[in-house]
């Protein structure tokens, strides 16, 4: 039996934990700031748009760059790249001034360089999971609950942070999270995970074509992609532009949207931490389709303007319910693919599924202007309850509960 090494997984869950809070600060800063300098939704929403649609770009055309370079080596390199790039948001404010195009381009470039980082960390998962003797169901669980997790520390903090210095000086906390993640990565993740030699060369567009490729062949990761993209586009608003809209009318102050988005990370902490309990024991076919289709509810509900305590119980109810999924995903996703391709296609469905969301982000936008945040929640509640119900009915995702072999693995390399 293999030795047992659990210090380069944990080393990638802290990495995540750092690095996604400090997303989640500027998840809150941003948008605000925006908000508050200029009063409009559609400038909002187009902060959003530039945050997502770079993710898109570099998450597709990045995987071949994370498969050749590395997974380690990228996801180093994203890091510190994307903290240059998220500090001169507040270098710039407090030296010459910041405009409105200027935090644009800056946000763009940041979230460009980040991503190929994000795609090399998913990719050294089943690597160190393996090396920990650690089942797939719980480590792909405990991810997702650090990713939860993130808004349950990273939100409180960005609130604070906003209402006590001001948004654009918050996001120094993103920066040093970009660095924190960059150095647990290169200390505790060993170097010799590396992919065994390639046959032939080939270029780089041949590359990419067999990411996309592999995607298209296998109806399972098809039909996923393919409900997550229309899902991402119903969701892509929520956090970007209707929740800060919703809270600044209903409740007032950035703390509020921090305590939200709080409350959202610490349920989904709690229904994660089952899931990966108990997750290898249930059906997963079942468990996706039904939470999915629980995960339309909040957005009808949030339509009536609750008060803040049925807000918060709300999120609470939206972040159990949505829990289990990318754990599941991630799951069959790992088992499916093989590791000599595993940024490519990563990348590839990273990209489909995200495709939609800077789009959704501005209608976002637009649409609360045009009708108002409690019929745009309605609108966006019965659109959601209308694809998730069709996965019942899905015959392709009744491969979940197939174990199909596991792919071939990379032979570790040896210690020079």
């Amino acid at each position: 039996m293999p030795e047992r090494r659990r210090a380069p997984l944990y080393a990638l869950f802290v990495a995540d934990a750092i690095s996604l809070s400090g997303n989640v600060v500027a998840l809150v800063a941003i948008p605000w700031f925006v908000l508050q300098e200029t009063g409009s939704a559609a400038l909002t929403g187009l902060t959003g748009f530039f945050t997502w649609l770079p993710v898109v770009l570099a998450a597709f055309f990045g995987g071949v760059v994370v498969d050749r370079l590395g997974f380690r080596t990228t996801s180093i390199v994203a890091d510190i790249a994307s903290a240059a790039a998220v500090a001169a948001i507040p270098a710039l404010h407090l030296t010459v001034g910041i405009e409105i195009w200027q935090l644009f381009v800056l946000v763009f470039v940041g979230a460009l360089l980040d991503a190929p980082g994000v795609t090399a960390r998913r990719s050294l998962l089943p690597e160190v999971v393996e090396l920990a003797q650690m089942r797939m169901e719980r480590a792909t669980s405990i991810v997702q609950a650090i990713r939860q997790g993130s808004f349950l520390v990273g939100a409180p903090i960005g609130g604070l942070l906003v209402a006590a210095v001001g948004a654009p000086s918050a996001l120094w906390i993103d920066a040093a999270s970009f660095v924190a993640s960059g150095a647990l990565v290169g200390a505790l993740v060993p170097a010799a995970l590396a992919l065994p030699p390639r046959e032939e060369k080939t270029g780089y567009f041949a590359d990419l074509a067999e990411g996309i490729r592999f995607v298209w062949r296998h109806r399972l990761i098809r039909a996923i992609v393919i409900t997550v993209l229309l899902t991402n586009f119903l969701d892509a608003p929520l956090a970007s532009v209707i929740l800060p809209v919703f809270v600044d009318d209903e409740f007032g102050g950035a703390e509020h949207l921090g305590l939200l988005l709080g409350v959202f990370g610490a349920a989904s902490i709690v229904g994660a931490a089952a899931f990966g309990a108990i997750g290898h024991r249930l059906p997963r076919r079942r468990t996706f389709v039904i939470c999915f289709f629980l995960a339309s509810i909040p957005y009808i509900a949030l339509a009536t303007t609750p008060s803040l305590g049925v807000t918060l119980a709300i999120a609470a109810a939206f972040g159990i319910a949505g829990a289990p999924l990318n754990p599941i995903l991630n799951t069959v996703g790992f088992e499916r693919i093989p590791a000599v391709l595993r940024g490519r296609v990563l990348g590839t469905i990273t990209a489909a599924a995200y495709s939609a969301i800077p789009l959704g982000i501005l209608g976002g936008g637009l649409l609360i202007e045009a009708i108002g945040v409690g019929p745009t929640l309605l609108a966006i509640g019965l659109c959601y309850f209308a694809v998730t119900g069709y996965g019942f009915f899905n015959s392709a995702f009744r491969e979940m509960d197939e174990r199909p072999e596991p792919s071939p693995k990379p032979q570790p390399a040896r210690a020079r």
